[in-house]
């Protein structure tokens, strides 16, 4: 199932990791509210074509297939004439080629933030959409999770959504020992968007992977678009190196969560 809400079946490891919530015991917002399953009406050209665009790198658009940008975003609930504030985009900018041109187009705002310590280039209150793509490993190792998660709280309007997409390690890990690999379980995730007063308005399978059985010399790094093959003394074989290169990109959570109004 690619594009369908699941149920939020993480909800009994996520209890024992934050305090009861009414959000924990809810399938998804969307459940109650089905106009909240889709926010997209209509197909949304603009962003398709944004998509497509030749400014886009070749090397960018062949990773479309592993990333499904379209269906991520209308499943997060990006719309035109949005405030939208990227988080560590990162020097090549993969989602940053699609939103620019987006919120240009449609009358929005795009706000790269690279050093989340030094603000979020916004006035609090004042996002509509904040996307954080493969991040939470880092900050997890760095003790910045839950300050990080305040600042995009804070950041967004009433009713505001975060995007999350990040590397989904198995349910059960401990986040120490999964984080350094590049994944973090999708519990872990949760419990922290819960304690900084987010609701989980929906999840989604269109990015995971069930070739990804997530133990790989370097890590998450291993697999594309990264490809790292060697480190430390130890060189993948050609045959090895074709093998990880045949999985894809990695097992990947999408979440998105809101801010309640």
């Amino acid at each position: 199932m690619t594009h369908a809400l699941r149920p939020l079946v993480l909800m009994a490891t996520v209890a024992g990791l934050a305090l009861a919530s009414p959000a924990v015991a809810q399938t998804s917002r969307a459940a109650q509210d089905p106009a909240l399953i889709q926010p997209m009406t209509q197909e949304d050209e603009v962003l398709k074509a944004a998509i497509a665009s030749d400014s886009r790198s070749e090397a960018d658009r062949a990773r479309d297939v592993y990333r499904r940008p379209y269906e991520s975003l209308t499943f997060w609930g990006l719309q035109p004439g949005q405030t939208v504030v990227e988080i560590q985009p990162g020097a090549n900018g993969w989602w940053t080629q699609i939103l620019q041109p987006y919120a240009e187009a449609t009358g929005g705002t795009y706000v790269p933030v690279n050093r989340i310590q030094d603000g979020l280039g916004v006035s609090d209150g004042s996002a509509d959409f904040i996307l954080v793509a493969r991040a939470f490993h880092n900050w997890h190792r760095a003790g910045r999770t839950d300050e990080f998660m305040a600042m995009f709280f804070a950041g967004l309007k009433p009713g505001g959504i975060l995007a999350v997409e990040q590397h989904r390690a198995p349910e059960g890990s401990d986040v120490d020992q999964s984080a350094p690999t590049g994944y973090v379980p999708e519990s872990y995730v949760i419990a922290t968007a819960l304690a900084a007063g987010f609701e989980l308005d929906a999840s989604s399978d269109l990015n995971a992977n069930p070739a990804d059985d997530h133990s790989h010399p370097f890590g998450v790094w291993t697999l594309p678009p990264v490809r790292r093959s060697e480190q430390d003394g130890r060189v993948l074989t050609e045959a090895e190196r074709a093998a990880y290169d045949a999985i894809g990109e990695s097992d990947r959570m999408t979440l998105r969560f809101r801010k309640p109004e």
